[in-house]
């Protein structure tokens, strides 16, 4: 679902020492080619805030994609079995922000995990990369089914990135019809 920067409430968004919401917002990260990792646990407007940027760069032109990261690693397979491998990735090196959400939320099997380094690597330095997450750095081993794969990630998204964290309550528990309650 498309959602707006309007409607979005920073007030449990804590963003790096140095780091504004106006810079955030003005996406010069994207021109810089830096990454954004959002961390928080669930419901606390990660991807509402990636698909909120993703928007407002496709509103300037930009080419963004936007993925759930098992499904990527799903479609990357099975360009990979196919021979269309190669197509995919140029496609992808065409992108200026890539938005990778849920990342980690379902660990890949080895052979998924090296074509997503392929995309990870192929964009460190000439395109940004918006990952949500839930997962802290130390267990991202087990995402990849790699130690030394992750580290070789982590590492290049710590060198041009920033990590932006997601706390307060979930706003969908607060939203939640389950316990009585309706979205005014």
């Amino acid at each position: 679902m498309v959602k707006g920067i309007q409607s979005y409430d920073f007030a449990n968004v804590k963003l790096p020492d140095g780091y504004s919401r106006e810079e955030l917002l003005r996406l010069g990260f994207v021109a810089k080619a830096q990454d954004l990792v959002f961390y928080g646990r669930t419901g606390r407007g990660k991807t509402h805030l990636a698909t909120a940027l993703g928007v407002m760069a496709v509103d300037r032109g930009l080419d963004v994609r936007f993925h759930q990261t098992t499904e990527l690693v799903l479609q990357l397979g099975k360009a990979k079995r196919d021979g269309t491998l190669e197509t995919m990735l140029k496609e992808f090196a065409k992108t200026d922000l890539i938005i990778l959400d849920e990342f980690g939320y379902v660990p890949f099997d080895v052979d998924g995990a090296r074509l997503l380094y392929q995309i990870i690597a192929g964009s460190y330095e000439p395109r940004s990369i918006i990952f949500t997450t839930n997962i802290e750095f130390s267990k991202w081993g087990t995402i990849f089914a790699d130690d030394k794969l992750a580290a070789a990630i982590i590492d290049r998204i710590i060198h041009h990135g920033r990590l932006i964290e997601f706390t307060g309550p979930s706003r969908r528990m607060n939203e939640a019809l389950m316990f009585g309650k309706t979205k005014q």
